[in-house]
């Protein structure tokens, strides 16, 4: 394959919006892969076997997305990020790879993005944040200064969270929160303010 070709695995509605992302990144082949549905234009079923090139996991869970990153590396293939170009990020923030920030989203000063971690639509992720591996930022999410949310944890459409907050890992924030407390690991929290409403399994 060719540097301009990219495998997405991943073939529901956030894979085709990472395609698309891509496709503005200057990928000029895009083919989708599946591990079930393998018989649509440009899907293939995921092998090792496939010629090595270019890929991105489109797996909104967290869990799906951090195996299926350890499988494609270990099969030798090249796990790389993809930024739109309408996102902000600060030449000081580093974004490790296998990372999605999607269109508007902003990064600012001395942020860490880690592994496999998803900046979704309009989020704004300040200064010093740290975002842990394969953790979800959803859409219109703001994280003040210096907050740091845990690897696998998903902070729900439209929170906040104010500066220095810490979010444990595996943790869940509900859609609209205002965390104004840390969240501990393993707990389901929403509400404004929020607060632990369940632990995790």
């Amino acid at each position: 394959m060719e540097q301009t070709e990219i495998y997405i695995y991943g073939c529901s509605g956030h894979g085709a919006v990472v395609a698309d992302i891509a496709a503005e990144c200057g990928y000029e082949k895009i083919w989708f892969l599946d591990d079930v549905k393998f018989d649509g234009k440009n899907i293939l079923k995921f092998s090792p076997e496939l010629k090595k090139a270019d890929v991105i996991i489109a797996i909104g869970d967290n869990n799906t997305r951090k195996k299926l990153q350890d499988v494609v590396q270990k099969a030798g293939f090249n796990v790389v990020s993809l930024i739109h170009p309408s996102a902000v990020i600060s030449s000081s923030a580093k974004i490790c790879c296998g990372v999605v920030i999607m269109p508007r989203a902003v990064v600012n000063a001395h942020a860490i993005i880690k592994q496999g971690a998803i900046i979704n639509t309009a989020a704004v992720v300040e200064h010093d944040c740290v975002i842990g591996e394969f953790a979800h930022i959803s859409p219109n999410v703001a994280l003040a200064g210096g907050v740091k949310v845990g690897d696998l944890s998903h902070v729900g459409i439209g929170s906040s969270v104010i500066q220095n907050i810490k979010i444990g890992a595996n943790s869940v924030i509900g859609a609209g929160s205002v965390v104004v407390r840390d969240i501990e690991e393993n707990v389901v929290a929403y509400g404004i303010p929020a607060k632990k409403m369940r632990n995790l399994d």
